[in-house]
C-alpha cells in the first residue's frame, strides 16, 4: 500500500506507532499500548544498512517513512511504508536479512523480547505473523522454481533425455512389432518403408495398436505400414526445448523427431521434456535416493556436471548454482557413505566435506576434500578397507584424489573426537605453516550425514583456543601474501595483450583465494558460524567488522571471478582440455577485461585491510 494512503488513513500520528495495520490491529488495547511503549524511530541514511550488534536478530523493523531494498538469496524486494522486515529471523534464529535504505528513510524498532511476549500471549496474532512468513517462504521456493524452469526452457533440445530411435520394417505384422517392442521396453517405433522407390520413416505407437485393434482384420495379418502415421514432425538438435513444447501444442503431438540434417538423431517425447522441464535437480536427487549400488549412483554423480552446463547456458546466477551443486553433492557423498559403511560405522562418525565443497563454493569436481570424525572409543576393524572403496569410488564419479591427501584415507584426516580435538591444538600452536594452513582448511568443514554434533563439538573447542590468539590468526591470514601478482602488475597487461605467449590468469590463486581466506580469518576472529564466504562477509558487515561496501564489492567480486572460472572451465571441458584455474586473458572480451581490472583493484583495497588489521608485511 503506497506511503501516502497510510497517511490519510492515520497510519502514523505524531511519531507514535499505530497498530491499525495486519498483525498487530488483533492486539487488545494493553497489548498495543506495551507495544507502542517499546517502539522506538529510527533514521536511515541514503545506503545505511539495518542490522544490530551482534549480527543476529534482536529486533523487527517496520517502515515508516521512505523505501528499503531487501536482499534477501537473490530475491530483492523493495519495502515501503507499513511493510516489515525480520519476522523469520527472529523466529528461527537466522541471520537477519540485508536490507538497505534507498532513500532517507525512518522505520520502527520493536524489540525481540516485547514480540516474543505478544505471540505466546495472543494466539490469534500469533496466527497470522506464521501465515506470513509461511507465505514469505512459499513465494521464495517458487520463484526459485520458476528460475530454474526458465533456464531449463532455454536448453537446447540436444541436451535433453532423447530415446534412440528403434526401427521396424513396414511390411512387419503389428505382432511382431509389438513383440519388439515388449522386448525393448519401448512404446513407440520408427517404421522404415518404401513407397514408389522412394524411402520414407514412420512412427507407429501404442495409440496406433490401440486403433488397429478396432478393425475387423487380426493384427497378425496388418503390416505396421497401413497404421504407422508418416507425416512426422522434426526439430534441430540445437533447437531449445520450448520451441519443441510449441510444436508439439501446435500439432498436437506427443513425440518430435531429433534431426540433424537427414540424420535421425533421437526422438523427444512430451512426457520426457516435461520431465526435464519440471524440476532437473530434482530428478536427480530421485535419481540418487533409488541407487542401490555404486555403478548407479555413479552414473548419476556423471548428470551433475551437465546439469551445472545447462543451468549455467539458462542464466541462472552463480550462488544459486552453487547451493544446488553443494546440496546434490552432499546427498551423492551421503548416499555412496550408506552404500559403502556398516549401519554401525554410520552411527558413530560424521562424514565432512571441506574446501570449496564445505563452504558450498565448488561448482564442476575438482579434488575430494574430505574428513571423517569417530566417536570416542569406538572401534571400526574395517574402518581402512571402507575409507579406501569411498575414495576410490569417489575417483570413479569423477573427483581426483586431493594433492594434499586431505582425504578420509589418510589417518590425520579420520579420527575420533579426542584425537581431533588434541590435533587442532597442535595446528594451533604449533606455528607449522602446515598447521595453520590444515585448520584453516577445517574450519570450513561441512557435515554431510552421521552425527553432526561431533563436528560440533570440535569446531566449538577451535574457537575457543583462537579466542585472544592474534599472533595465530595474523600467521594464517598471512597466506594471502603467498601468490604474489606479476612485477609489471596486471592492468598493463590486462590493457595490452601483445605478449609473444599467451597471458594467463589464476582466478583462484589471485583471484578467488585472498577473499575466500581473508573472511576465513576474519570470520574466526570473530567467532562466526557461517561457511560460505559470501555469508561470511555479510556477517562481518552487520558486525562492523568490515565496511559494507567493502563487504558488498566482495561478494560481486567472488561472484563474478566464480562465474568468469565456470564459464572458462565449460570451455575447457568442450575442448577436451584439463580443468584448471588458469584463463587465457587474450579470451576475454573487454567488459570482461574492465571488470576483472575492478576486480583486482577490490582485492587490492580487501588484501591492504588484513594486512593493516594484522600488521602483515606486504
Amino acid at each position: 500500500m503506497p506511503a501516502v494512503l497510510f497517511h490519510l488513513l492515520g497510519f502514523f500520528v505524531a511519531d507514535v506507532f499505530s497498530c491499525g495495520f495486519s498483525p498487530f490491529n488483533v492486539l487488545d488495547a494493553a497489548e498495543q499500548a506495551l507495544l507502542r511503549s517499546a517502539a522506538t524511530l529510527q533514521p536511515l541514511a541514503i545506503g545505511q544498512t539495518l542490522s544490530s550488534a551482534q549480527g543476529t536478530a534482536e529486533h523487527l523493523w517496520v517502515v515508516h517513512s521512505g523505501h528499503l531494498q531487501q536482499d534477501d538469496d537473490g530475491h530483492v524486494h523493495v519495502l515501503e511504508a507499513g511493510e516489515s522486515v525480520g519476522w523469520r529471523a527472529l523466529l528461527t534464529g537466522c541471520r537477519p536479512t540485508h536490507t538497505t535504505a534507498l532513500d532517507a528513510a525512518q522505520v520502527w524498532q520493536l524489540p525481540k523480547a516485547t514480540l516474543m511476549r505478544l505471540l505466546a500471549d495472543n494466539t490469534r496474532f500469533n496466527h497470522l505473523v506464521l501465515a506470513e512468513v509461511a507465505r514469505h517462504l512459499a513465494l521464495d521456493a517458487e520463484q526459485e522454481h520458476q528460475r530454474e524452469m526458465m533456464s531449463l526452457m532455454l536448453v537446447p533440445v540436444k541436451d535433453a533425455y532423447l530415446q534412440k530411435p528403434l526401427y521396424v520394417e513396414g511390411s512387419q505384422s503389428l505382432v511382431a512389432v509389438c513383440r519388439v517392442l515388449a522386448e525393448k521396453k519401448m512404446t513407440f517405433a520408427l517404421v522404415r518403408d518404401v513407397v514408389d522407390g522412394v524411402e520414407r520413416i514412420g512412427m507407429f505407437t501404442t495409440t496406433d495398436l490401440r486403433d488397429s485393434l478396432l478393425k475387423p482384420i487380426a493384427a497378425s495379418a496388418i503390416p505396421v505400414r497401413d497404421v504407422a502415421r508418416f507425416d512426422l514432425i522434426s526439430v534441430a538438435p540445437d533447437a531449445e526445448l520450448f520451441e519443441a513444447l510449441l510444436i508439439m501444442l501446435r500439432h498436437r503431438i506427443h513425440r518430435v523427431l531429433v534431426k540433424e540434417g537427414d540424420s535421425i538423431l533421437g526422438v523427444l517425447s512430451q512426457l520426457d521434456l516435461m520431465s526435464f522441464m519440471s524440476n532437473h535437480s530434482h530428478l536427480i536427487t530421485l535419481q540418487v535416493e533409488q541407487a542401490h549400488t555404486v555403478a548407479e549412483l555413479q552414473t548419476v554423480a556423471h548428470q551433475v556436471d551437465d546439469a551445472i552446463k545447462t543451468l549455467q547456458r539458462g542464466g541462472m546466477r552463480i550462488g544459486i548454482i552453487c547451493k544446488l551443486v553443494s546440496e546434490l553433492n552432499a546427498q551423492i557423498f551421503s548416499r555412496l557413505w550408506a552404500l559403502l559403511a556398516p549401519p554401525e560405522l554410520q552411527q558413530n562418525s560424521c562424514l565432512l566435506v571441506l574446501g570449496s565443497e564445505g563452504r558450498s563454493e565448488q561448482i564442476l569436481k575438482t579434488d575430494q576434500d574430505n574428513a571423517l570424525l569417530l566417536r570416542d572409543g569406538y572401534v571400526c576393524e574395517t574402518l581402512a578397507e571402507v575409507t579406501t572403496q569411498f575414495s576410490a569410488a569417489l575417483l570413479g564419479f569423477g573427483y581426483p584424489p586431493c594433492p594434499g591427501n586431505i582425504m578420509v584415507t589418510n589417518p590425520l584426516w579420520c579420527q575420533s573426537l579426542a584425537g581431533f580435538r588434541e590435533t587442532i591444538g597442535e595446528w594451533l600452536f604449533g606455528g607449522t605453516a602446515e598447521g595453520t594452513m590444515n585448520l584453516a582448511i577445517f574450519m570450513d568443514a561441512r557435515a554431510v550425514c552421521g552425527d553432526a554434533s561431533l563436528l560440533a563439538n570440535v569446531r566449538e573447542h577451535a574457537l575457543n583456543l583462537a579466542i585472544g590468539s592474534n599472533t595465530y590468526i595474523g600467521r594464517m591470514a598471512s597466506a594471502i601474501n603467498q601468490f604474489a601478482e606479476p612485477a609489471s602488475g596486471w592492468w598493463s597487461r590486462l590493457t595490452h595483450l601483445q605478449a609473444s605467449e599467451p597471458e594467463t590468469f589464476d582466478l583462484k590463486k589471485l583471484g578467488t583465494f585472498p577473499i575466500v581466506h581473508g573472511a576465513r580469518a576474519l570470520a574466526l576472529e570473530w567467532r562466526l558460524e557461517a561457511l560460505s564466504t559470501t555469508e561470511r562477509l555479510q556477517a562481518l558487515a552487520a558486525d562492523y567488522a568490515l565496511a559494507p561496501a567493502l563487504a558488498r564489492d566482495l561478494i560481486d567480486t567472488l561472484h563474478f571471478l566464480m562465474d568468469m572460472k565456470l564459464r572458462n572451465n565449460l570451455r575447457q571441458r568442450a575442448l577436451g582440455e584439463p580443468i584448471s584455474n588458469l584463463v587465457q586473458l587474450d579470451t576475454l572480451g573487454k567488459l570482461d577485461r574492465d571488470a576483472l581490472k575492478d576486480a583486482l583493484a577490490i582485492i587490492k583495497m580487501f588484501k591492504q585491510h588484513l594486512r593493516l588489521r594484522y600488521r602483515l608485511e606486504a
